[in-house]
């Protein structure tokens, strides 16, 4: 009878300052024993930002680990429990062969990868990676979906999210584009996403519109499709709906429980039109929908669900990521979200961070949970 492969080290800790951080983290991660030939991946909160150099340089010494990707957040998050909008750092070490993976140095031109990588991608054929970008870099949504072309993979992970330095991890401490790591088909991954709306009428189409303002849905006003969408009471005072209503936009060959979702940004009454966080055109297809606490927990519950049918065995560790609007003003305690998470996977190692954008696949996402299983 083959055993399943032992779950992943990881770490988390909620210390102060470095010192403690950095010391919680190597006591959690060596408690087993750790493969220097693994990968690690880091992520830290950014009110440690200023200090994220000395914890990687730790945690590199006392582990023996030499390759590390990561990021900042808002918060992090560490099996059952999360920090968030305060000191914390997670850790998780990849038990997985230096050949099935391959770190990517930030590239702020995906169609330019180094040579080494380049040769790698041809080789290896990837089919996933984990990154983390700059989401002060022009274009950005594009570049995401340039690096999924051209590497061939199914992207996950998130922008960074800080208030100070936009920091990554690869390698050494980095800025700018985008960095992360890629992976053979020789390692199991199942990934999922959970948007956490509800829809609040059927698809429309824009019948007519210039940037991010929409004129006419079906051929009538945009307001007076949206009253009717958001029901008589928001419709009395539109002044209820900022974040709460947002537009959505399907993607393109799946069914509506896959959209990007986006903020309405503006209202004019005299005209009947409007305003939202995306550019459109006539022909686009939208609907409206609702962020509650409710929405969110149910369908972060069907993704998990949906995950651990997919999964060929017991989850070996699990990156999440979570966008900054989520969190407690989605889910009201502080680690809720992370204890859904860790309960879904059976106890699995799961590290994560609140990211101030979500990438999967080849698109950048909000309002979002994306998870990368590893069995």
């Amino acid at each position: 009878m083959v055993s399943s492969p032992p779950p992943f080290p990881s770490a988390f800790t909620v210390a102060a300052d470095w010192v403690g951080a950095a010391k919680e983290l190597t006591d959690g991660l060596t408690a087993t024993p750790v493969n220097p030939d693994g990968l690690g991946v880091l992520y830290v909160a950014d009110r440690l930002e200023e200090d994220l150099s000395s914890i990687l340089t730790f945690l590199r010494q006392t582990t023996g680990v030499a390759e590390w990707i990561g990021t900042l957040g808002a918060g992090v998050i560490g099996g059952a429990k999360a920090a968030y909008d305060r000191p914390g750092a997670t850790a998780m070490i990849l038990d997985l062969p230096p050949d099935v993976r391959r770190v990517l140095s930030p590239t702020p031109v995906p169609d330019r990868l180094e040579d080494d990588v380049r040769d790698w991608v041809r080789a290896a054929a990837p089919v996933a990676g984990l990154v983390h970008a700059d989401g002060g870099m022009p274009d950005i949504a594009e570049a995401l979906s340039t690096l999924a072309a051209r590497t061939g993979t199914f992207l996950i992970g998130g922008l960074t999210c800080s208030r100070g330095a936009q920091a990554q991890i690869a390698g050494g401490i980095v800025n700018g584009g985008i960095s992360g790591a890629l992976f053979s088909p020789a390692v199991g991954i199942v990934s999922g996403v959970t948007q956490g709306c509800t829809p609040l009428g059927e698809m429309h189409t824009v019948t007519e519109g210039a940037e991010n303002v929409i004129v006419t849905l079906d051929g009538r006003q945009a307001l007076d499709v949206f009253k009717e969408d958001i029901g008589e009471m928001l419709a009395r005072d539109l002044g209820r709906v900022a974040g709460y209503v947002h537009a959505a936009l399907p993607v393109a060959g799946t069914d509506t429980r896959d959209y990007l979702v986006r903020n309405l940004i503006g209202i004019d009454p005299e005209r009947g039109w409007l305003a939202i966080g995306n550019e459109v055109r006539a022909g686009d297809r939208i609907m409206f929908v609702r962020r509650d606490p409710m929405s969110a927990q149910t369908d972060l519950r069907r993704m998990l669900d949906d995950v651990m049918r997919r999964l060929d065995g017991p989850a070996r560790g699990a990156v999440y990521v979570s966008c900054v609007a989520r969190g407690p003003a989605m889910f009201g305690d502080e680690g809720r979200e992370a204890a859904i998470v860790a309960e879904s996977l059976g106890g699995a190692p799961v590290i994560g961070f609140y990211a101030n954008g979500e990438i999967s696949n080849d698109r950048l996402y909000s309002y979002t949970g994306v998870l990368m299983a590893f069995c």
